[in-house]
């Protein structure tokens, strides 16, 4: 376990991951024919993204191991 002085917020990570992430799998969920939305490989995409902000140091092992998913996982976000 490291410390670290500066780490993302969970409430940020989460509106970086509906700006940036999302969209695409949207567009994954469109193609695929989903009548709805695949909360898997949005728990999965999810998974992966704070897997990676782990690994580069922006988000510490305890948030990794801690962080809920986003409801966007389960449902569209209402801006």
């Amino acid at each position: 376990m490291r410390d670290l002085y500066r780490v993302i917020l969970w409430e940020d990570a989460v509106k970086m991951f509906e700006k940036d992430i999302l969209p695409g799998i949207r567009q994954t969920e469109r193609r695929n024919g989903c009548k709805g939305i695949d909360s898997c490989m949005r728990s999965e995409a999810w998974n992966n993204w704070t897997d990676s902000l782990c690994k580069n140091g922006e988000i510490s092992d305890w948030q990794y191991e801690n962080w809920s998913h986003p409801d966007s996982c389960e449902k569209e976000p209402r801006w």
